[in-house]
């Protein structure tokens, strides 16, 4: 398998992520449906987590190990330790900063009205827009989280080739294709809780920002190989992801905790069997 066609597979695992895109056009009213599929969502992120802390953390220690048995540097443990530190530091508090300075500066438009009939129309049609925007930025910072995750995964299938390994290289590229097709709804997850319908442009850019990077990846792995770059993204990932699943289930707390409940049991099962597959490839 030459770099190009590596490549080409590995944009291909990355936009397998449009596959559970489309759900966010489908219009749900029930409360109970809509606390369902905001739990699954939250479900995949919380295996995401604990995935991919597991994988960020795995080179941390090897480097510590191999300093103690004098087979590494105690420079390199600690330049891992400060990666790992700040990148979770910037991926947990960002999208929170940013978050405050977009709420700050969206201006609140209140159209004319008389008396207290019109009042009332107005303040439910500005709290309907703060939540569609709330979701919808919820939407794309699950994008971003997912999107740092899957450059590494990137990473994991251009390393691969670029070491001789076609054949685990071809067996993550088909591992991170079923993942990613659960990760798709992981992303309209809030938009369905809060009943908006995603315009196909917004779906488009989320999935381009979700699945793009694994592309990226693949063209970095290729090129050469940095325990550096694997280990920040990762708990970049980590921190964002960290960060809107404490958005995420609160809601799903107030449309019904015992719905919630079922819809994360099914959201971690459906991750770690899609998981599966990469474990099977020895990724």
């Amino acid at each position: 398998m030459s770099t190009l066609q590596t490549i080409l597979l590995g944009a291909i695992a990355g936009l397998t992520i449009f596959l559970g895109l489309p759900l966010g056009r489908v219009r749900t009213h029930g409360l109970r449906v809509r606390a369902f599929l905001n739990a699954i969502a939250a479900g995949i992120l919380v295996f995401l987590l604990f995935d991919i802390l597991a994988h960020a953390t795995e080179p941390v220690e090897e480097a510590m190990n191999q300093a103690r048995g004098g087979g590494g540097t105690w420079t390199t443990f600690f330049g891992l330790s400060l990666v790992y530190a700040v990148g979770f530091g910037v991926g947990l508090l960002s999208l929170f900063y940013v978050g405050r300075a977009l709420i700050r500066r969206a201006p609140v438009e209140r159209s004319p009205g008389v008396g207290p009939g019109a009042m009332a129309t107005t303040e439910a049609e500005v709290v309907r827009s703060s939540n569609q925007a709330t979701a919808l930025r919820a939407g794309m910072s699950i994008a971003a989280g997912i999107g740092l995750h899957n450059f590494s995964e990137g990473l994991a299938i251009g390393q691969s080739a670029h070491s001789g390994e076609i054949s685990l290289a071809a067996l993550l590229i088909i591992g991170f294709a079923l993942h990613n097709t659960t990760e798709g709804f992981g992303i309209v997850g809030p938009l369905a809780a809060a009943g908006v319908r995603a315009s196909w442009r917004w779906l488009a850019l989320a999935g381009l920002i979700g699945g793009g990077p694994t592309f990226l990846g693949t063209v970095v792995g290729t090129s050469f190989d940095s325990v550096f770059v694997y280990v920040g993204c990762l708990a970049l990932a980590a921190g964002a992801i960290l960060y809107v699943i404490g958005e995420v289930l609160p809601v799903g707390r107030r449309l019904s905790w015992e719905v919630t409940l079922w819809g994360l049991l099914v959201g971690v099962l459906a991750g770690v069997a899609t998981d599966l597959v990469v474990v099977a490839a020895g990724g």
